[in-house]
């Protein structure tokens, strides 16, 4: 008669079939790394890229992205508020300089103009009423003060008239004390008067220079708005090319409102944009080469902007060849700081096989085998990578990217 078998049976059979198999699993794995490790790994010779190490200059560059742009633009204005009635030229036209680009409506500025005109006139009219205003006021004054003085010579003659008849006996002392009493009075208003007179005078000058002064200030402004009616039919200022025209006819553009960029595209200017955390790397007058495919151009940094957006830092750069002829408007390009360089370093040229952290491995060329070397980097760029130790001057390396070999200590390649 059959019996069941017990559960825990079961179990302990299960737990040998897994062990086993788990142990098939890690003897397999541990034989394939031990296969790619002892046995040598192939790689065919056109797979591959190769370089010699050599010495030479070798700059050490941070990576920034750039845009071209003209060096000079200019940017014309509405000199007025005006409605825009005409536009000759379009986006990419060339012009000259003196060349008509808009026209303008300024039947409202010329109206200010006129009116200002007629305030002005009257402004200098109120100066001329004022000055003869003040000058009778002035008159009178003096007219007064001419007449006080004769009254005083008559006084003093009634006084010396009274002393003497008072000494003949003809007289009384209250006479002559009286005519004393009349010159003092006399005397003390012509005071008075000459005083009045000198702040007359003082006040004259304030108020006439009160006024032409309010006068010169209408002047002024109604230049300004002359020569502003004289710039209102847009013409170029200089020899260029047009980047952007407002071309919305109809619509009213307020004083100081762009109308027009005119660009001088003989020379051009770099504006460079690089991650915030290099900021403190950059410095005004620090040389920088710009990347336009498989050409150089060297300039410097000439300004770096302070404000920081989306983790950028904008710097602009001065170009040594802002005329060269790979550069357009709105290029974009790769942008390299130097930070630092060096002169008869041993160097390998870059390649994917630098990962930028030193030491590193390499694969050295010995004949139709690459040897796995540890080499220790320094400065790099672009072009080359400084190599510090692990390496010698004519021997050759594999360049490309080698991460799929990484554990092989020789590779053969066919």
């Amino acid at each position: 008669m059959d019996r069941s078998l017990p559960p825990t049976f079961t179990q302990n059979r299960r737990r040998k079939r897994w062990a086993v198999a788990a142990g098939i699993i890690v003897i397999v794995a541990v034989a394939v790394l031990c296969i790619r490790f002892f046995f040598n790994a192939t790689v065919p010779r056109a797979s591959i890229q190769t370089a010699q190490v050599g010495t030479g200059d070798i700059e050490n560059t941070l990576t920034a992205s750039g845009e071209v742009l003209p060096e000079f633009e200019e940017v014309i204005t509405s000199p007025v508020n005006a409605a825009l009635l005409e536009v000759n030229i379009a986006a990419g036209a060339t012009v000259k300089a003196g060349q008509p680009l808009l026209k303008l409506d300024k039947a409202t500025a010329e109206t200010e103009y006129e009116k200002g005109k007629f305030q002005l006139e009257s402004s200098r009219n109120n100066i001329k009423k004022l000055r003869l205003q003040l000058d009778k006021s002035y008159f009178d004054l003096q007219t007064g003060n001419n007449i006080k003085q004769l009254r005083i010579q008559a006084l003093q003659a009634d006084v010396e008239n009274a002393k003497r008849l008072f000494k003949a006996g003809g007289g009384t002392r209250e006479s002559v004390e009286q005519a004393e009493t009349n010159l003092r009075v006399a005397q003390h208003e012509k005071a008075q008067l000459e005083y009045e007179i000198k702040n007359k005078q003082e006040a004259m000058q304030v108020e006439m220079r009160e006024s032409e002064i309010e006068s010169a200030i209408q002047a002024q402004a109604l230049a300004e708005l002359k020569r502003k009616l004289d710039g209102a039919g847009i013409v170029a200022h200089r020899n260029g090319v047009v980047t952007w025209v407002n071309r919305n006819i109809g619509t009213t553009v307020r004083e100081g409102e762009p109308l027009v960029r005119i660009a001088d595209l003989q020379s051009f200017k770099v504006t460079g944009t690089i991650a915030d955390n290099y900021s403190d790397k950059l410095s005004a007058g620090m040389p920088v080469i710009i990347r336009i495919q498989d050409q150089s151009i060297r300039g410097r940094v000439q300004t770096v902007h302070p404000a920081v957006q989306n983790s950028t830092v904008t710097f602009d750069i001065r170009l040594d060849q802002g005329h060269h002829p790979s550069l357009r408007p709105n290029l974009k390009v790769d942008v390299y700081p130097v930070t630092a360089s060096g002169r008869g370093v041993l160097r390998a040229p870059n390649g994917a096989a630098f990962n930028g952290v030193s030491p590193m491995a390499v694969y050295v060329v010995e004949g139709n085998k690459a040897v796995r070397r540890m080499v220790q980097t320094g400065m790099a760029n672009f072009d080359f990578v400084e190599i510090k130790s692990g390496l010698k001057a004519g021997e050759t390396i594999i360049i490309s990217d080698m991460s799929g070999f990484k554990n092989a200590k020789e590779i053969d390649i066919q």
